[in-house]
């Protein structure tokens, strides 16, 4: 195969996982229903906390970014249980899978339409934390928080996507997404509630922010070669 060629097939690949992308966010964007309720749902995590740290002795920065990610985390599983839930309803999986559409588009499409989904629920997430919590960061730490829950919601929405297909079928599907999405996304968790408080702590330095990052792009490519790898057969079977 010619690089000419490699290059159309990638091409093709990117403008079919559009394809599906839009599809799943124009649907969601008529009805609003998961994407209300979730970007809702993270917002009263974050008051909720905010109460009950409010006259705690621990540092505000560790809190706050503690905070952060458990609401990005918890609303992001409401969502999660939607991604292949229209097909299922409407027994079209089968058909999609009929499709011409590469299936590594397939699944690039369903993760992106998430990882937007998760970047809304985020615009609100962010602006009621640095509120409640009366934070005040830099411009240059809010560019780099910008890049920390980029990379952790693009393993998010990796992690998360192929985890739904696996349970597509299963009856208790929600439960069990829940059960098995947490030990995946802990170490992502981890290195995000890490560098978001070294970005917090103004006094701090940023030596093991730069550390996180380096190990969130690694999760990131990692799970991401991995779920296309076994993206088909999951879905297949």
């Amino acid at each position: 195969m010619s690089v000419r060629q490699e290059i159309a097939g990638f091409v093709s690949i990117l403008r079919d996982s559009w394809i599906v992308a839009k599809k799943d966010l124009r649907v969601e964007l008529r009805s609003k229903e998961i994407l209300l309720t979730t970007a809702y749902f993270g917002f009263l995590v974050v008051l909720v906390f905010s109460f009950s740290f409010f006259y705690g002795d621990a540092p505000l920065h560790a809190v706050a970014a503690g905070i952060l990610w458990v609401a990005v985390a918890f609303a992001g599983t409401l969502g999660l249980g939607r991604v292949f839930e229209r097909e299922r309803e409407g027994d079209c999986i089968r058909a999609l899978l009929l499709t011409p559409i590469a299936r590594p588009a397939l699944f690039l499409g369903k993760a992106l339409g998430v990882f937007v989904f998760m970047l809304v629920v985020e615009a609100v997430v962010v602006p009621a934390l640095f509120f409640f919590f009366n934070l005040a960061i830099t411009a240059e730490r809010a560019g780099m928080l910008a890049l920390v829950l980029l990379l952790g919601t693009i393993g998010y929405s990796v992690i998360g996507t192929l985890l739904a297909s696996m349970l597509l079928r299963a009856q208790t599907k929600d439960v069990l997404l829940t059960i098995v999405l947490y030990p995946f996304i802990l170490p992502l968790l981890i290195l995000g509630v890490k560098a978001t408080a070294a970005l917090f702590d103004l006094t701090g330095e940023l030596g093991v922010f730069s550390e996180c990052v380096r190990l969130l792009v690694a999760f990131d490519v990692v799970f991401l070669v991995a779920s296309l790898w076994t993206f088909e057969p999951i879905l297949v079977d």
